[in-house]
């Protein structure tokens, strides 16, 4: 393809030999007006105006003598509208007018009608465009044009009208109508032509036909002088007006040449001998012989008007040649038409044959549609300049046909001797176009235009405008190449700043009309070149416009390049700059570059305003700073969603530079800031601003990531912080104690909620959640990091957590075990008088009922609380996924040495036995407690002290953490008022990892160092991991140590009173006395009052039945329920006296906890009076008779009537009727049985406790299986689906009541303890071996050996503790 351009060039300068030779010198004025007012003479020639004669005036219309017109006239001038309509009917394509017509010829007509258009003045004229008019207004005429919008059958409809008034005149005798009828249709397509004027986008085809039906209306040549209203004058009006009258000569009768006169700025008198000078050679003659030779020049191939080395291809050679050729012979038609004299002094043969005539010629370069003008779509162009009627050009549709034609004329050389045509057309044209704007631009800037008046971006005013028209249309200038000059020309008055900006538009939205019409490929070659050589200079200038406008960044908007951007795009939307050598992508790397550059040096003045402000934070700036970037980018990106131009996406360019460098200035500052957010208090950089320059840095950086995915801005933004989190992580850890004591300090502990809770736990948790709040609303980059933040934290909650459970529950024990107001710490000498009034005091001590308080209800409620809030926290900071993620390898650590593995232990110290009382007296009783001690002699835990016991049961434990074996020394300690606490015994242990690593719950009976008696421990092992489910198991852990603790306390307060009321003493005076001393109105009106619904046989009670063997028993004498109810009477009065304090201040679940563990005691109370627990020493408890036994069963019947009353007690039926207390009512099935058969009866039931127990003890209840609520009711649900089976317990303790049984329970314990072993053994072996993977190993081998037991190091002596 770049040859065949190449070539054509070459060949194109052949062609224009003629126009190289001219183009050397510039046309001059003299030369451009001689050429001009040959053109404006010749359009008057073709409409001369008659001068009127003086002697003789115009008869009026009306007189008119119509029979003497009609003795030829009528065959002659009357045509067929269906001749007339004939071409257009058969096989041509529709044209509709614009809907805008309708409109505007309504209000030509209204002015027609009113007679405000001078131009139709007649009379009749007047009368048919009103009849018209009238119609026009219809509903249903407007509704049937908008439908179809055919300008034939609005035609057919006036002639229809026009038919109708015209036969009723009375002035039109005869067929007189017919003649005035072809008159007043011509009129009306005139009219229409003049509408059409006022009217944007008309078709070219539809001004052509109403040309061409006015043509054919045109009364043709007759012997009669006849007179015509048409456009144009016919030929017997010109041959009348040639014989008898005189055409003017006077230039005042020529608007072209007055047009052309007031251009070149010529007196009249001078415009008036040039035009006479010229008259001898420029008339209509010459002009048609300027036609014959421009179409000889064609067919011979000279130079002018084209050939075919002009074209790029033969497609677009024979495009236009079809239609120039077709153009200049209708052009001849016209002119032999409108002056038949031409005619006589042509061949026959040399014009296009008559049928060309059926088709109003028009001129493919002359468009009426301005081109000047494209708002306006309405120049007023000259009456010969016409348009072409592409569907009928020339009789054969065969340009060398038309060439045979024109080729038989001799006399026509072929050449450049033009009349009319300059030497160079082109040049000629471009220098009339500049002129003719240069001087509608002076005429704006005058005085006479005022300011507010309305002016055309077309410029071009309308007699300019039908001058060049018809300039253009005598010298064979081409659409194309007009509308390109008419666009080069605008663009330079622009760039001298003489036209304003929206004028390039209008240029090209003319030029695109022509682009539309004419394909590119169909232009000349220098058409072509000349069209890419404008562009090319439009894309530079505009592009150097957007380069400028881009100096206001980031504030530019698109209101300011716009017109740019609208101008570049029609521009490079063309694909004409790769014809120019415009490298676009290069010149919008220049835009892009200036855009970085701009951006800089916006930061940089931004960065020196804000840094120049005082102020010691320094924080402040890079805050500021952070948020006019993010404003800035975002009003870019609002203003700019897409890129420009398709290659400049301004925000992107602003981003990549901006955010890079306040990033090297954030890292530049790093010393600085951490410096100053630590040299406190109070810092000068405050720890919320750091944050705050995080969260903006991260936003900056996430914007930055979003418009610029190819970035390489490489910054550590977790890293970068990271300090300032950790140290944060610190503080909040240093105020949590803080917090736990100022909680408690403005607690007064008095519900406040239907929870029963107060206020501490509500304030600790709101503490608690800030800090979780914060760390969440950092959006840490780094989601690991991120982990260990708040595993960091969770550590910190649970330390709280553990706090907070000691302080209240401190609080508590000093209300459960309140000193006496007057108590003073007693001095030595009376502290012995008080141990010696002890020890001579040999009575039994009566108990006092204990009264509970509100508020150690609301402190129970304040740690069942704080589990519900600790819960819905553990479910915020989602510490399930926050473990997951600390379970992966970090990037940071994966070349990080291990760390050592840490383990927890859980030693929970249950009881003691066999304690002796350092005076060894056998009814000397112990005040102990517990404590643990490491290797160093440090006491690692203490427990409370149960007092007056030798068998003392705590159940108490604790957690201690380890990395290696640690040897623990367990010291049982007499509490003493004065002085140093005895120590009752030691023991030892190792809790050794290897040990435990089967994760299960070991219990071990360690003896005492001194043989008098031993302490059992409950240990288990697990994992301690850091991460959040860790440390919230422990919180978890703490509470619920917590919350047991003071549920024991409740229960201890509860349990002596019971033991000493329910016991055998009372049984056996009751039995032996048959009544006691009690008044029953009391016990019935206070006892029975509450639980009487409750008494009586109860479907529900579970029933023993006893062997057929068995004898029934003898009851003589037997008591009544009454007085065996009254017996425990006080239990009832106690039970009366504090559980309404319990029911209103305990919570539901708090409350459900304390009832179901008071029943529990009372059935180990009863138990206790039936059985002696098992052991493998025999016990001197003796058997109660079958009375007794009755009696305590119908206690334990009237018990649980009291807790369940009849549906709305404490505690439902279900909780009541337990294991346990199926237990006790199957001590009653064995109780009277022989020896020898409980002891076959145990063996059977113990062999079948074995097959049905599992074979390995579950592991121990882990810290993460307390991690939250969800947990815990898990594996409590997973406890109560576990089916109990009786391990034939009862039966044992049943027999250490019968003399001779101890070895056989010996030996039926060891039985069990080794079985169970030996099962256990083998289930760990096996599960080990399934488990054991190579880091198992490693991590075992790991492990340090067993350390030997240490030297026993001196026991500090304690404080005396509060009792």
């Amino acid at each position: 393809m770049s040859k065949r351009f190449s070539s054509s060039r070459r060949s194109y300068g052949g062609s224009m030999h003629h126009e190289r030779r001219v183009s050397k010198y510039r046309v001059s004025d003299e030369e451009l007006m001689n050429y001009v007012f040959r053109v404006a003479l010749l359009s008057y020639q073709m409409q001369p105006k008659i001068e009127p004669q003086q002697a003789q005036p115009e008869t009026p219309r009306e007189q008119r003598d119509y029979s003497s017109r009609l003795s030829g006239a009528i065959s002659g001038s009357i045509v067929s509208l269906g001749d007339v309509f004939k071409d257009y009917r058969d096989g041509t394509k529709a044209v509709r007018f614009p809907k805008d017509l309708l409109k505007v010829l309504e209000q030509k007509l209204q002015d027609i009608a009113m007679g405000k258009d001078p131009a139709y003045s007649d009379q009749l004229i007047r009368r048919t465009m009103a009849v018209f008019y009238g119609q026009v207004k219809e509903e249903h005429f407007r509704k049937q044009m908008k439908e179809n919008r055919k300008i034939e059958e609005m035609i057919l409809m006036f002639a229809t009208n026009a038919t109708n008034v015209l036969r009723k005149e009375p002035t039109l005798a005869g067929d007189g109508w017919k003649v005035e009828l072809n008159n007043h249709i011509a009129k009306f397509i005139k009219l229409l032509r003049d509408c059409l004027r006022n009217v944007s986008h008309v078709p070219a085809e539809l001004t052509a036909r109403l040309d061409t039906y006015a043509a054919k209306l045109a009364p043709s040549s007759s012997p009669v002088t006849s007179y015509s209203d048409s456009g144009y004058d016919s030929s017997s009006t010109r041959d009348s007006i040639s014989s008898t009258k005189r055409i003017s000569t006077s230039v005042h009768d020529m608007p072209l040449v007055l047009t052309a006169s007031k251009l070149f700025k010529l007196p009249i008198e001078q415009v008036q001998r040039e035009v006479d000078e010229l008259r001898k050679y420029c008339h209509e003659k010459a002009a048609l012989q300027d036609l014959k030779m421009c179409l000889k020049n064609i067919n011979a191939g000279a130079s002018f008007p084209g050939r075919r080395e002009d074209f790029g291809n033969d497609a677009a050679w024979q495009h236009w040649r079809v239609l120039e050729t077709s153009h200049l012979s209708q052009l001849m038609v016209v002119m032999v038409q409108f002056n038949p004299e031409l005619a006589k002094s042509t061949p026959p043969d040399a014009l296009p044959s008559s049928q060309a005539t059926s088709d109003r010629p028009g001129s493919i370069y002359s468009n009426r549609e301005s081109y000047y003008q494209p708002q306006r779509h309405s120049s007023t162009g000259s009456r010969n300049s016409y348009h072409p009627s592409l569907s009928s050009p020339f009789p054969s549709n065969d340009p060398e046909a038309a060439g045979v034609e024109v080729g038989d004329d001799d006399d026509v050389p072929v050449g450049n001797n033009f009349t009319f045509i300059p030497p160079n057309p082109r040049k000629y044209y471009k220098r009339l176009l500049e002129c003719c704007i240069s001087a509608d631009l002076e005429a704006m800037l005058s005085d006479t235009v005022g300011d507010d008046d309305e002016v055309s971006l077309g410029i071009l005013t309308p007699a300019h405008i039908e001058l060049i028209n018809e300039c253009a249309l005598r010298w064979r200038i081409g659409q194309p190449y007009r509308a390109a000059c008419f666009l080069e020309i605008v663009k330079s008055f622009y760039e001298r700043n003489e036209v304003p900006l929206e004028c390039i538009p209008e240029a090209l939205q003319t030029l695109s009309k022509v682009m539309h019409e004419i394909e590119l490929d169909k232009w000349p070659i220098q058409d072509h070149d000349y069209l890419c050589q404008i562009y090319g200079s439009l894309f530079n200038i505009f592009l150097s416009c957007l380069y400028h406008a881009m100096d206001n960044l980031p504030n530019v908007k698109p209101a300011d390049i716009e017109p740019y951007i609208q101008v570049l795009e029609i521009v490079r939307d063309s694909g004409l700059l790769e014809r120019f050598d415009v490298d676009i992508t290069a010149r919008m790397t220049d835009v892009q570059e200036q855009i970085r550059s701009v951006s800089g040096r916006w930061y940089d003045e931004k960065k020196r305003d804000l840094y120049s402000a005082p102020g010691v934070n320094k924080a402040l700036p890079l805050l500021l700073l952070t948020d006019e970037m993010e404003k800035s980018a975002k009003l870019l990106d609002k203003r700019f969603p897409e890129p420009v131009l398709g290659h400049l996406d301004v925000v992107t360019l602003f981003v990549e530079i901006v955010v890079p460098l306040y990033l090297q200035d954030l890292d530049g500052s790093s010393k600085r800031l951490f410096e100053s957010s630590r040299n406190g208090p109070p810092p000068d950089i405050p720890i919320q601003d750091i944050f705050s320059l995080y969260r903006r840095s991260k936003t900056i950086l996430g914007m930055y990531k979003a418009f610029c995915p190819q970035g390489d801005a490489d910054f550590d933004l977790s890293g970068f912080f990271e300090p300032y989190v950790q140290q944060w992580l610190i503080d909040t850890d240093n105020k949590t104690k803080q917090w736990v004591q100022a909680a408690i300090a403005a607690d007064k502990f008095q519900a406040e909620g239907a929870e029963g809770y107060s206020s501490s736990v509500i304030d600790l948790f709101d503490s608690l959640r800030s800090p979780v709040g914060f760390l969440q609303d950092l959006e840490w980059t780094d989601e690991h990091k991120e982990a260990e933040f708040f595993t960091s934290l969770s550590k910190t909650i649970s330390k709280a957590v553990e706090f907070y459970c000691r302080s209240v529950e401190e609080l508590f024990m000093a209300e459960m075990f309140p000193r006496p107001t007057d108590y003073l710490q007693p001095q030595k000498s009376s502290a012995w008088l008080e141990k010696a009034k002890q020890l001579a005091n040999t009575t039994e001590k009566k108990l006092e009922p204990f009264t509970f308080q509100p508020e150690s209800c609301v402190k129970l409620n304040n740690i069942e609380s704080a589990r519900r809030s600790l819960d819905s926290m553990y479910a915020q900071i989602q510490a399930d996924r926050k473990a997951e993620i600390m379970a992966s390898i970090s990037p940071s650590t994966a070349n990080e040495p291990p760390k050592a593995q840490r383990f927890l232990f859980t030693v929970k110290i249950c009881i003691a036995e066999g304690l002796v009382a350092s005076d060894n007296s056998p009814s000397s009783k112990l005040d102990t407690f517990v404590t643990l001690s490491d290797e160093q002699g440090n006491r690692l835990s203490k427990t409370r002290t149960i007092y007056e016991s030798l068998s003392p049961r705590w159940d108490e434990t604790f957690d201690i953490s380890v990395e290696k074996p640690l040897w623990l020394m367990v010291s049982i300690r007499d509490r003493s008022l004065i002085g140093k606490h005895d120590t009752v015994g030691r023991a030892y242990i190792c809790l050794d990892p290897r040990r435990y690593g089967d994760f299960l719950t070991h219990d071990l009976w360690l003896d005492l160092d001194d043989g008098h008696g031993r302490i059992l421990l409950r240990i288990s092992m697990e994992g301690e991991k850091d991460d959040p489910q860790f440390y919230f198991g422990r919180a978890f852990r703490s509470l619920k140590r917590a919350e047991s603790d003071m549920v024991r306390v409740f229960v201890d307060k509860i349990s002596p009173f019971v033991r000493q009321n329910v016991s055998r003493t009372v049984l056996k005076t009751l039995v032996r006395s048959g009544t006691l001393s009690i008044d029953y109105n009391k016990a019935l009106g206070g006892v029975q009052a509450l639980y009487r619904s409750a008494l009586g046989t109860n479907n529900s009670e579970v029933q023993i039945p006893l062997p057929s063997s068995e004898k029934p028993r003898i009851r003589p004498e037997e008591l009544s329920d009454v007085e065996i109810e009254a017996a425990i009477t006080p239990v009832f009065d106690f039970f009366d006296a504090n559980f309404p304090t319990l029911n209103t201040y305990l919570s539901d679940s708090t409350k459900d906890t304390v009832m179901i563990k008071v029943w529990k005691e009372i059935l180990n109370v009863i138990e206790g009076l039936l059985v002696p627990p098992l052991s493998e020493v025999s016990s001197d408890m003796k058997p109660l008779s079958d009375k007794e036994v009755d009696i305590v069963f119908k206690w334990l019947k009237f018990l649980r009537d009291y807790f369940y009353a009849g549906g709305e007690g404490p505690v439902p039926l279900e909780a009541l009727q337990n294991q346990k207390y199926r237990d006790i009512l199957s001590i009653r099935l064995y109780y009277d049985w022989h020896t020898d058969a409980l002891m076959e009866e145990g063996v059977r039931m113990m062999q079948q406790t074995l097959r049905a127990s599992p074979s390995v003890k579950k592991r121990a209840k882990s810290v993460y299986s307390q991690r939250n609520l969800g947990t815990i009711k898990d594996r409590k649900r997973e406890k109560q689906q576990e089916k109990e089976v009786s391990s034939g317990e009862t039966i044992l303790r049943i027999l250490r009541m019968r003399p001779g049984t101890s070895d056989f329970i010996q030996q039926q314990l060891h039985t069990i303890n080794s079985l169970q072993a030996e099962r256990e053994a083998q289930a760990r072996e096996t599960q080990q071996r399934r488990l054991q993977r190579p880091r198992q190993q490693q991590q075992q081998s790991a492990l340090p050996p067993v350390p030997p037991v240490p030297t026993i190091p001196a026991v500090p002596p304690l404080p005396p503790a509060s009792r």
